[in-house]
């Protein structure tokens, strides 16, 4: 923090304190900080601006305003590595598919643009992990999960979820039916464990195979399968519980 404090003529307490997180930076101050650690701008100013307008509460002008003074290199758009646009054309509508199961259209596509952004500053790191697609599947997940609305720390996506494959399918006479059974599914599902809420929701609502769904999440197909199990015997349970015993029966 000394090195970076000298070579951007500010103290060190001052450093840290942006680096703690603890003050929301403005761009300008943002910027010199990231080309001199190295890191990418564009990406950074794009998840800058949308944090400060979405979760800071920042005003537009306070934006524009603190990005004003770089705003010839912010209008310039960078072009992100070409693995990474490829790797963005193979999954964007499988994560589409997926966010759109939490979160409305617009809320949907601020989570796949940031899940995107955070790929482009962390590719290295992702390429060189264990399963560059569990990796890059687990930055969509806390993207998508930062913006689904929760209850008792469980995710509550009945509204959304309505767009599934099981109610695109119904007829008019079948649809009070369906909803009802739906929103009992959506409600039982948010209380399974992440991993197997993961596999049920591209299962169950999207229709996928289970390899499709192990490639998805970057699981191995053993780990998608068990959690398949585990996850049907719960909401089993939970949806379909056995008849209480009769007068007579034996305990």
């Amino acid at each position: 923090m000394s090195r970076l404090g000298e070579a951007l003529y500010i103290s060190k307490p001052k450093i840290s304190e942006l680096l703690s997180g603890k003050l929301y930076p403005r761009w300008e101050l943002l910027y010199d900080i990231a080309v001199a650690l190295g890191i990418s701008v564009w990406p950074l100013y794009r998840l800058w601006r949308q944090a400060a307008l979405q979760t800071e509460n920042k005003s537009r002008a306070w934006v524009e305003k603190s990005s004003a003074a770089r705003g010839t290199m912010t209008a310039t758009r960078a072009t992100p590595p070409m693995d990474l646009s490829a790797f963005r054309e193979i999954t964007e509508g499988g994560y589409r598919l997926y966010a759109g199961v939490f979160l409305l259209t617009g809320y949907c596509d601020a989570a796949l643009e940031e899940t995107y952004d955070q790929l482009w500053l962390s590719w290295g790191h992702a390429l060189a992990s264990h399963d560059t697609r569990r990796y890059a599947f687990t930055v969509l997940r806390t993207a998508v999960m930062a913006r689904t609305p929760h209850i008792d720390g469980r995710p509550e996506f009945s509204e959304a979820a309505f767009d599934t494959i099981a109610l695109q399918t119904v007829t008019d006479d079948e649809a009070a039916e369906q909803i009802a059974e739906s929103i009992a599914l959506f409600k039982a599902m948010s209380r399974l464990p992440d991993n197997q809420l993961d596999v049920m929701v591209l299962r169950v609502l999207h229709g996928m195979t289970d390899e499709e769904v192990s490639h998805f999440l970057g699981l191995p197909l053993p780990t998608v399968r068990s959690d398949e199990r585990h996850a049907i015997r719960f909401l089993e349970d939970i949806l379909s519980p056995p008849p209480p015993p009769e007068d007579g029966d034996q305990p």
